[in-house]
C-alpha cells in the first residue's frame, strides 16, 4: 500500500469512527446498553476511545511503509480537534435536528 493509499484510509477510518458514537444507540455500535439513550458523556468517551484506536491504525500504517517518525504533543492535538470537527456531523444529526412527532 502506497502512502496516498494510506492517508485516503485514515481519513476514511477517522470519518466513520468520529460520527459512529452518534448514528447509534449500541456502544462502538455492538454492545447494547441497559438505557434507552446513551448519555453525551459516554458518546464523547466513545469519540476518544475511537481516535486512539485510529491513532494506533495509522501508526501501523506508517511502521509498515518504513518511516515512523516520533510525534509530538502538537501532532495529537491537532489530530484530536480533526476527530472533533469531523464528528460535528453526527452532533448536528443527533442533537440538533428537528424531529418529527414519530421520532
Amino acid at each position: 500500500m502506497n502512502t496516498s493509499t494510506a492517508a485516503w484510509l485514515i481519513i476514511f477510518l477517522m470519518v466513520l469512527a468520529a460520527n459512529l458514537p452518534f448514528f447509534t444507540e449500541s456502544l462502538f455500535g455492538v454492545f447494547r446498553l441497559k438505557s434507552a439513550h446513551k448519555p453525551f458523556a459516554v458518546r464523547l468517551l466513545e469519540v476518544l476511545l475511537l481516535y486512539l484506536l485510529v491513532i494506533g491504525i495509522a501508526r501501523g500504517l506508517e511502521t509498515m511503509a518504513g518511516n515512523a517518525f516520533p510525534q509530538g504533543w502538537q501532532f495529537y492535538t491537532v489530530t484530536l480537534c480533526l476527530m472533533l470537527v469531523l464528528a460535528f456531523p453526527g452532533f448536528v444529526w443527533r442533537h440538533l435536528r428537528r424531529r418529527s412527532a414519530n421520532d
